[in-house]
């Protein structure tokens, strides 16, 4: 069983990779953001007293799961009702900042210099757009594998397919990536 300290922490380290890979599904921060802290909260009400090693594939799957949800609620809402927001100015660019994820970065290379650090500002905008851009299934699969750092058993458990599938998708989804953003310059 997690103390509560053990679950906190766990928590704390999923908190970051957690969102992206919500944000990168849902393409919406405050989404993201809702469905990050749905599953912490499901994760605490229903798993506190699993041992710390379940824990990982257990927010995983929450976390997929979760993101399920939110889409059928979408699809639901979007069938029913018109959002007014829809007939606005469309001001809000809605777009994700990534100053904060490369701001601890430039915390760490304090020699950096202005120019380094936008060019890895704009290398990471660059590759993050071409995440975004892969189908879902391949995004799911490339996120779970080399983001989350599961093998492909767990993937697999978390996705809720074959390991033969998660190892299709990664593959499709590098060699999209590396087409995507080899065209663009940057290579591995």
């Amino acid at each position: 069983m997690a103390s509560d300290s053990e679950l906190s922490e766990f928590l704390k380290n999923m908190e970051k990779k957690a969102f992206k890979r919500a944000y990168y599904h849902v393409r919406n921060e405050d989404a993201a953001l809702d469905i990050l802290q749905d599953s912490m909260i499901k994760l605490c009400t229903n798993y506190a007293d699993k041992p710390v090693a379940e824990l990982p594939l257990l927010f995983q799957r929450i976390l997929s799961n979760t993101m399920l949800d939110w889409f059928r609620r979408q699809k639901t809402k979007n069938a029913l009702f018109t959002n007014l927001s829809d007939f606005g100015s469309g001001n809000d660019d809605g777009e994700f900042d990534l100053l904060e994820v490369a701001g601890n970065a430039a915390d760490k290379s304090s020699s950096e210099s202005a120019e380094e650090w936008v060019g890895r500002l704009q290398t990471l905008e660059q590759i993050e757009t071409a995440v975004m851009a892969l189908p879902a299934r391949q995004r799911e699969a490339f996120l779970l594998r080399y983001w989350e750092e599961l093998d492909v058993a767990e993937t697999a458990a978390v996705m809720g397919c074959s390991e033969g599938s998660v190892k299709t998708h990664c593959s499709r989804a590098i060699q999209a990536l590396s087409k995507n953003l080899g065209t663009q310059g940057i290579r591995p």
